[in-house]
């Protein structure tokens, strides 16, 4: 329930926001802003998104991801404090995510940030620390990989894209977002619950044969 709204939500300001210029202008992450204050900028620019196929692209796999990791947590936790659980891990990942980024063009004026690929990052490596031995593509690429090789792949392209400064993607949002989605769930659930995630997670990689290591086909 709370990442379909968290989706609705999303969609709805997105949309609005493609209409408004000023509450882009107003929400949108801009690093000065950002430095004079405007502290919600944090938190606003992922309820932002550049077009219609950048808004389906990250709310589908919220979607995907995102109802397994509160099922997750519900079913963990209880109801109430795994929703809450749940909310926390998306809306703080968003900061964090966004804080290297910060830090490196607080001082550029020409740059500007919008879109929730942090905070999905966040629910996709939970999702991946939760069930390391599922398999995992890309669209429109029929090669599978379990989660834990999907998230070390992912981890180094998006490093080494994030030196060359390739294209308008965020890369360190990317990177920040999936390893702060990691940390979070293994201290929430060792202080909460007193589980060992990172002992779950090594328990459950097993590498029989070469299906284990992938899979062609969708």
């Amino acid at each position: 329930m709370i990442t379909i709204i968290l989706i609705v939500l999303t969609s709805i300001i997105s949309i609005l926001a493609f209409r408004e210029h000023s509450m882009m202008n107003r929400m949108i992450f801009y690093p000065p802003a950002v430095r004079s204050g405007e502290w919600h900028r944090l938190f606003t620019y992922g309820f932002l998104h550049a077009d219609y196929m950048h808004l389906i692209f990250n709310m589908f796999t919220l979607y995907f991801f995102g109802m397994d990791i509160e099922r997750f947590c519900k079913i963990q936790l209880g109801e109430n404090w795994g929703a809450l659980c749940f909310i926390i891990l998306y809306l703080t990942a968003l900061p964090v995510s966004i804080l290297p980024t910060y830090f490196k063009q607080k001082e550029n004026r020409n740059y500007h940030s919008l879109g929730a690929s942090g905070a999905v990052s966040a629910v996709i490596f939970a999702y991946m620390l939760i069930n390391p031995m599922n398999f995992m593509g890309i669209l429109f690429i029929p090669v599978m990989l379990p989660a834990f090789l999907f998230g070390i792949i992912f981890l180094l392209i998006s490093m080494s894209l994030d030196k060359k400064e390739s294209g308008n993607i965020n890369h360190s949002a990317h990177i920040t977002g999936g390893i702060y989605g990691i940390i979070y769930m293994i201290v929430l659930f060792r202080i909460v619950a007193g589980a060992n995630l990172i002992e779950s997670f090594f328990s459950q990689i097993r590498i029989d044969s070469l299906s284990d290591l992938f899979h062609i086909g969708f």
